[in-house]
């Protein structure tokens, strides 16, 4: 049954591809801005490259979030989902799996992209996929909480942002520290290795805490 939801959830996306082409379109459109905007220095772009990806992919990652249940509250699936025998947790660690996979993964994928407009070499491209492979997820299951708690409230996208954005920081931090570690030719196994306690802390605390927060939302 997890599986059913995640295909579900994947099949809805393919069908309104603008759920998948418009977080996309605005992470290219940053990374392209930055270098038509400070100019193409490699250097430069080198420098601030670490901070203008991972802005880019946590603002990508906001924009797809107020989507995640909503489709689902309104038509009433959502309400369906209370009734299943699987655990609401683990529906909706599969609706945080097909948000990833429609968001995170294409981020992900389009990493070389930005490795080249921003002039980086090929240690510091695998110290940005990595450290999307693993911050990614992590913002799908924080988001899932705020996405719930703000769930059918009107002007909830900018509440979702002002309850998201503080928790979004720390993956950020180590995020760009990574890349930039990578960027000198220094370790980045210790920045790596915290972006994985923080995904894993995510996948045990978050689909409970927004299960939670999904219950709460429909009494």
């Amino acid at each position: 049954m997890f599986w059913l939801i995640v295909r579900r959830d994947l099949r809805s996306a393919l069908r309104s591809r603008s759920d998948i082409i418009n977080p996309l379109w605005f992470f290219l459109i940053v990374i392209t801005l930055f270098p038509l905007g400070i100019g193409p220095e490699p250097q430069l772009l080198r420098r601030i490259a670490p901070g203008i990806i991972w802005v880019a992919a946590l603002l990508a990652c906001l924009l797809s979030l107020e989507r995640l249940f909503g489709e689902d509250f309104h038509d009433g699936t959502l309400e369906q989902l209370l009734l299943l025998p699987l655990p609401l947790p683990i529906a909706v660690l599969g609706k945080v799996c097909a948000h990833w996979l429609v968001t995170g993964l294409p981020l992900l994928l389009l990493s070389p992209v930005a490795a080249l407009l921003l002039s980086l070499d090929l240690a510091t491209w695998r110290a940005v996929a990595l450290s999307l492979l693993l911050g990614t997820p992590t913002l799908s299951l924080v988001g899932a909480v705020g996405a719930g708690l703000t769930l059918g409230l009107r002007k909830g996208g900018v509440l979702l942002s002002l309850l998201l954005l503080p928790l979004f920081i720390p993956v950020l931090i180590f995020a760009t520290a990574a890349i930039n570690n990578a960027a000198q030719g220094l370790p980045i196994d210790g920045f790596l290795a915290i972006l994985g306690a923080f995904l894993v802390l995510s996948v045990m605390l978050a689909p409970v805490a927004a299960a939670a927060a999904l219950r709460v939302t429909l009494q």
